[in-house]
């Protein structure tokens, strides 16, 4: 036996250091990591410039105007229209979204979990593309929707809780007029933001691994009980990702609210009186009749809403990252 030859030949090399260094002189791989790479730097370039147009834009009307910005109900910049109140906007818009996901959250977990779950296949796919065929329907179908059918038969609606919960003020109708109100723009906005938080859930949902599943129904598990202990900590960071992007959907959108909603510019915690205004559908219904100063208060209240997403935004992805050890990455 030539040991001579054996003992000079140069050790195997691991097969991760033999990717790494193909991986160096691939032009493939420089070439894919560079269009990553100024992807993820177009994508940073992109909102740098939209938040440093809207705020240069929002720092035009605010240094024109002596009136407090934030807090008046009604803000007149210069005596220009339009008129309106950024406290009024930011109000309206978080609360119809919060009514929003009150509603459309549970629920479309709880359609996420039939689908895949319970249902049977041959009911399940049915479902899940009806599901998804409510996320390519127009916003401003919706709107029509809501304006011509939702809103008379709300009527109903509101007279009971005014009836029945009125006492809690929240629900006390003051005033007279049609359901087009807050409460009724959050139900639109549940119904418009249902299928997002759904097809999200339901994939994040698909991904849990079997193991742990059958592991649950070995211990003598009811199915509720695999759900609570294994499908639902599993997927957490899952539905928070889609809340998050169905909340998204609800602070951004224009014509559904505007068609529906009769604006005012009064703060009030009354939900079944008519009035309330959204920063969307503000800028939507006055950009055309502004003049170039009422464009740039109409701008600033687009800043304000692209900070509140912000800070939405950043809050979620810090749960996110305080609950990694949900994520199916994890798992």
């Amino acid at each position: 036996m030539d040991t001579t030859t054996t003992a000079s030949a140069p050790p195997p090399r691991a097969p991760e250091a033999e990717r790494t260094m193909r991986g160096k002189t691939r032009p493939g791989d420089r070439i894919f990591l560079g269009l990553s790479r100024g992807a993820g730097i177009s994508l940073l370039v992109i909102m740098a410039a939209i938040a440093g147009f809207l705020a240069y834009r929002a720092g035009i009307a605010i240094s024109k105007d002596d009136a407090n910005f934030l807090t008046e109900s009604e803000w007149n910049p210069a005596g220009n229209p339009p008129v309106f109140g950024i406290a009024v906007l930011a109000f309206g818009t978080i609360v119809s979204s919060v009514i929003a996901m009150i509603i459309a959250v549970p629920v479309a977990i709880g359609i996420a979990l039939f689908i895949s779950h319970y249902a049977p296949r041959k009911i399940a796919a049915p479902l899940a593309y009806v599901v998804d065929l409510l996320a390519a329907v127009p916003s401003i179908i919706y709107g029509l929707w809501g304006a011509l059918f939702l809103v008379p038969y709300l009527d109903g609606l509101n007279s009971w809780l005014d009836e029945y919960l009125g006492w809690t003020y929240i629900f006390e109708k003051t005033g007279e007029g049609v359901a087009r109100n807050l409460f009724t723009v959050g139900i639109l906005l549940a119904i418009m933001i249902l299928p997002i938080i759904t097809n999200v859930t339901r994939e994040v949902f698909l991904q849990v691994p079997k193991m742990h599943e059958e592991a649950a129904l070995a211990l003598g598990a009811t199915r509720w009980e695999v759900i609570r202990m294994s499908v639902l900590p599993f997927g957490r960071s899952g539905i928070i990702s889609a809340s998050m992007l169905g909340l998204g959907r609800a602070l951004g959108e224009t014509m559904a609210v505007a068609v529906v909603l009769s604006p005012s510019f009064l703060i009030s915690g009354h939900l079944l009186d008519p009035g309330g205004g959204t920063f969307a559908q503000n800028i939507a219904a006055k950009f055309n009749e502004a003049d170039g100063f009422g464009r740039d208060a109409l701008i600033a209240s687009g800043l304000v809403l692209f900070v509140i997403t912000l800070l939405v935004n950043g809050a979620a992805r810090a749960i996110i990252a305080r609950r990694k050890e949900y994520s199916g990455a994890n798992a």
